[in-house]
């Protein structure tokens, strides 16, 4: 409930500051006094965002508050989820500076404009003459019969079903999508692994093999040239080892006379022994090698096969062609597991959607179980205001499975006729701006008693009716200021001699400024007010009269 509005430094508002009545608050003034100004105000608290930067005095901020009673509207699991302070007398600030810039808080806790208008919604209703129009929307028309029929608790396990139905949905589609290109490319890349992986690659096979090449082709020229150096170590008539041995039979001889040869004389000896062992290796070599056609030919077509495959990949050296088989490997590997997962996301959604279209037949039947109370009621206070042949028909059709929203599977249409004898058709095309409006408001307060709303403000909705009509209208929002606060915005005396609290909306005007201003009236400038409504700035004793008993006992 809306207890206390302030507003400083907002269009033609200095300083504002309303405490409401927790029943019928009436908020009356001549054609631009300034009450559409107020309602801006309280709209900048409620979320809306800031169209403009008129402020009464350019070089301050603006600064709006709204003190809401929250106490017994359960509102403490919003306050967690967003992790606000819950306070039972919870303040909503929004703050616009002079380069336009807006902040919004929570009891002193910085919040964003959704959060800020998601708080807004649970707390206030405006209801204005444009708001004929939700009339004409299927959301509105699904609002007021799941607001009757109360079935919150069905409306959000249903929504987090058809969410998560949803999310899972979107991602098998992207699974399939991916899975569908892959499968374009599975068989060209199977038989490039198969191709890799047949070739049985070894990581240094490559340089082995050419080196292995290398000898078989030059395998003459490498024999005769093994079988020079034997012959110059070994098998020649003067060859190196013999040479080496005189030279060490020399340097011992020398050493029994000069015993300090003895080291060069055991080097000697090694030299002898290391060149006579180099000469039996090389030779050994020497008949080792041959020249080996079939092996040769067996190398040639397998370093073929490794230079066409990396030609092939544009890769270098075998390293690489395995490090491809077993990437291919990997996206086969994966394909295959994707398909599984695939499976059994298909098997999942196949449950989500049982579930999701459980709960949207129990939405529906919700809704059906309502239609006729909600065509009563509303036909009932449309005759109190003056429509006694008026007809509200609800039609409900059920979409096919694959068409689930997130309203659930219903397709519901408002019919609507005035006069009597007239097929009722869609609002919008046969009712006038006043049977609009008072559709509306039969509709609004028929929602009001099955909601928890705390407040309800009715912006100049009295366009278009007068006399009786209007007594009954008014009639009607003082019953629903039983249930809930009410705020009227109006033109009427018939409405505003009904409310709990009072406020005229004037202007003031100086030489060099207007001022916006609002005032509580007593009883006896009720009286004067409403005869003003009634007969114009100059009230005579008549109009006086009246207005007195418009206000009865109050």
């Amino acid at each position: 409930m809306l207890t206390r509005l302030s507003i400083r430094n907002y269009a033609l508002i200095d300083s504002l500051d309303i405490h409401f009545d927790n029943g019928l608050n009436i908020l009356t003034g001549e054609t631009g006094a300034g009450k559409s100004i107020i309602m801006g105000g309280l709209s900048l608290i409620l979320g809306q965002r800031v169209e403009n930067r008129y402020f009464f005095n350019q070089d301050k901020k603006c600064v709006i508050e709204g003190y809401f009673d929250v106490s017994n509207y359960e509102l403490d699991g919003f306050f967690r989820q967003y992790d606000l302070d819950y306070e039972r007398e919870t303040i909503m600030r929004r703050e616009i500076s002079v380069d336009g810039k807006s902040r919004a808080f929570v009891n002193d806790t910085p919040v964003t404009l959704q959060v800020l208008k998601a708080l807004a919604e649970k707390l206030i209703d405006i209801h204005s003459q444009h708001a004929t129009l939700q009339l004409n929307t299927e959301a509105f028309q699904l609002l007021t019969l799941d607001s009757v029929a109360r079935n919150r608790q069905v409306r959000e396990r249903y929504a987090e079903k058809y969410h998560a139905y949803n999310r899972l949905v979107t991602r098998l589609s992207a699974m399939k999508a991916e899975a569908q290109q892959a499968n374009t490319e599975a068989d060209y890349q199977q038989y490039l692994y198969d191709e890799l992986a047949k070739a049985n690659l070894e990581a240094d096979e490559q340089a082995r093999l050419e080196a292995e090449q290398q000898q078989l082709e030059h395998a003459e020229e490498i024999k005769r040239s093994l079988y020079g150096a034997v012959y110059a170590l070994r098998d020649q008539e003067i060859n190196a080892t013999a040479l080496l041995k005189e030279a060490l039979h020399h340097i011992q001889h020398a050493e029994r006379f000069m015993p300090a040869m003895e080291p060069q004389a055991q080097r000697l000896e090694s030299c002898f022994i290391e060149l006579k062992d180099l000469a039996e290796e090389v030779s050994r070599i020497e008949q080792s090698v041959v020249l080996d056609e079939v092996r040769l030919q067996e190398i040639s077509e397998r370093l073929s096969l490794l230079y066409a495959l990396q030609q092939k990949h544009r890769v270098d050296g075998v390293e690489a062609l395995i490090d491809l088989r077993e990437l291919l490997k990997a996206k086969l590997e994966a394909q295959s597991s994707n398909e599984a997962e695939i499976q059994r996301l298909e098997a999942e959604a196949e449950r989500l959607k049982t579930e999701t279209l459980e709960l949207a037949a129990q939405l529906s039947d919700s809704r059906h179980a309502v239609v006729q109370q909600v065509e009563d009621q509303v036909a009932g206070t449309l005759r109190e205001v003056g429509m006694p042949h008026s007809t509200l028909r609800i039609q409900i059709s059920r979409l096919g499975d694959s068409a689930l929203r997130e309203s659930g599977q219903d397709k519901v249409e408002f019919l609507f006729s005035a006069n009597k004898g007239m097929e009722p058709q869609p609002v919008g095309k046969v009712a006038s701006g006043g049977e609009l409006s008072r559709l509306m408001m039969a509709i609004k307060s028929l929602i009001a008693k099955t909601s928890a709303l705390p407040t309800i403000i009715f912006d100049e909705i009295d366009t278009g009716i007068s006399g009786e009509v209007a007594l009954k209208v008014a009639e009607i929002m003082e019953r629903l200021a039983q249930h809930m606060q009410v705020i009227a915005i109006t033109h009427l005396p018939q409405i505003a001699s009904k409310g709990n609290a009072h406020f005229k909306v004037y202007k003031i005007e100086s030489a060099d400024k207007t001022v916006t201003n609002i005032a509580q009236l007593t009883n006896e400038e009720r009286v004067v007010e409403l005869a003003q409504m009634l007969s114009g700035a100059n009230p005579g004793e008549t109009a006086l009269q009246h207005a007195a008993e418009l206000l009865g006992g109050r």
